[in-house]
């Protein structure tokens, strides 16, 4: 017993020291395979699903036209679930940029989409709404024309549905304003009213109740921004300010909070501008969403937070490998070189493609390119990997390893040529995987596109 006992102290205090894996923790940026900015986080059904706006990969200043969306249910990985929407959902819109950040909101069996949008000869923007019968849509415009005519300031809606089953849209730059929504959430009624805003607010609401509070977040300040927030009794405000969440940094020119409580854990999300900086030393309108874990004080403010680094949050918990596993579950992908990659350092990270049937699968991998998935649980010992792939060219191989990208080898899968469009599952044997650890899938090749990947799955020892 007394040995046992020095042995779990021992394995404890190594686990502190992150020499034997314990719960896997999240990156920031928790996406890497594109720009993602504005995060509006959903709860539904057990699964948060991350509405993101989409930079592209040329911007320089705001260039986007779509929206993105990922879920996970351990806050870890993340799984890349396509387009939802687009400019094209609004054909009123212009349709060369400007599809801004949005929020989902959930009512009675349907999604809700609210976004800022352009409409051609107006200098003002317009807040269109679109319905989606799954959280993964597809969105479909329901009026055929804005919901919020075109006025100054019409950027960034936020919206909660009270106890009493009123529902409100917020939104503002850089004044405030909501108006009240029909139970169709595609009707608003009432006027729109302009309500006395905090001392530091700039845009970027986000509006939520928790409890017998109401909260507002927001983009604080300009330029930079940080995050501030108010609260109130009341979903009308009077909204009375409590301080900053985060404070600016010359680091970040804009943000965008989102917040969520999820089994029990609180969330702030945001973005930074890490990804476009470990590609270029010249600011551009590229940001990363990024993710912090805090707790509420006892009387329901919010701490003081410390600007985003890039380490991210504990995962809920593991991932079963035993079952088919989207290949574009990613906690971690090499676009971003950080010292524990080498000798991957500088491989280029893989990137995510939507079929015209909406499913997503992994392209464009790239020779020593790789993907991390965190905590994953082999329980008792796996004894094969299998992973579906098509248009594979030459011999390409997957190589697992433990723990870190050159970590302890537990199985390698060779892919025979074939450059037909079809789906294929391949097998190799796997040996020394059992517990908990990160997995990470290495790519090795000749070339930039060596294969396309669906899923993967192990299979337990007998």
């Amino acid at each position: 017993m007394k040995d046992g006992w020095r042995s779990g102290l021992g394995a404890l205090a190594l686990m502190m020291m992150g020499i034997i894996p314990g719960a896997a923790r999240a990156d920031n940026p928790v996406i890497q395979t594109r720009f993602t900015a504005d995060p509006a986080p959903l709860v539904h059904d057990g699964v948060v699903y991350l509405y993101a706006g989409h930079d592209e990969d040329g911007a320089t200043g705001f260039d986007m036209r779509d929206w993105r969306l990922y879920s996970s249910t351990d806050m870890v990985n993340w799984t890349d679930r396509g387009s939802p929407a687009s400019l094209k959902t609004f054909a009123w819109a212009e349709q060369d940029n400007g599809a801004w950040a949005p929020q989902v909101i959930a009512r009675n069996g349907k999604f809700y989409l609210y976004a800022p949008v352009r409409v051609a000869g107006k200098p003002d923007t317009v807040i269109g709404v679109a319905v989606a019968d799954r959280p993964e849509g597809p969105f479909r415009d329901p009026l055929g024309k804005p919901l919020i005519p075109a006025r100054a300031g019409a950027i960034d809606p936020t919206v909660a549905i009270d106890d009493d089953g009123q529902a409100y849209l917020y939104w503002g730059n850089p004044d405030l304003w909501y108006v009240k929504l029909n139970r169709d959430m595609t009707s608003t009624s009432g006027a729109v009213v302009k309500v006395a805003k905090p001392i530091d607010y700039q845009e970027g609401p986000w509006f939520y109740k928790r409890g017998p509070h109401y909260y507002m977040a927001y983009a604080s300040s300009c330029c930079p921004e940080g995050i501030g927030y108010a609260m109130s009794s009341k979903a009308t405000g009077p909204w009375v300010h409590k301080g900053p969440v985060m404070d600016p940094t010359a680091a970040s020119t804009g943000n965008h909070p989102g917040i969520i409580d999820y089994k029990g854990r609180s969330y702030l999300f945001g973005f930074h501008y890490e990804l476009n900086f470990a590609l270029t030393p010249i600011h551009h309108e590229r940001r990363s969403i990024t993710l912090r874990q805090f707790t509420y004080n006892a009387d329901g403010t919010i701490p003081r937070l410390p600007w985003w680094d890039d380490r991210g949050v504990d995962q809920i918990e593991p991932l079963d490998p035993y079952r088919w596993v989207e290949a574009e579950t990613i906690a971690w992908t090499s676009r971003i070189g950080r010292d524990r990659d080498r000798p991957y350092r500088w491989a280029p990270g893989v990137t995510t493609a939507q079929g015209d049937d909406g499913s997503v699968h992994v392209t464009r991998i790239a020779d020593r390119s790789y993907i991390k998935v965190g905590g994953v649980d082999f329980g008792r010992g796996a004894a094969s990997f299998a992973a579906s792939v098509t248009k594979v060219r030459g011999r390409p191989t997957i190589t697992l390893h433990l723990d870190r990208v050159d970590g302890p080898q537990i199985g390698t899968l060779t892919l025979a040529e074939d450059t037909g469009p079809d789906w294929r599952p391949r097998t190799a044997a796997v040996t020394g995987a059992n517990g908990v650890h990160d997995l990470y899938l290495v790519f090795h090749g000749d070339g930039d596109a060596l294969f396309d990947f669906d899923r993967w799955q192990f299979r337990r020892a007998e």
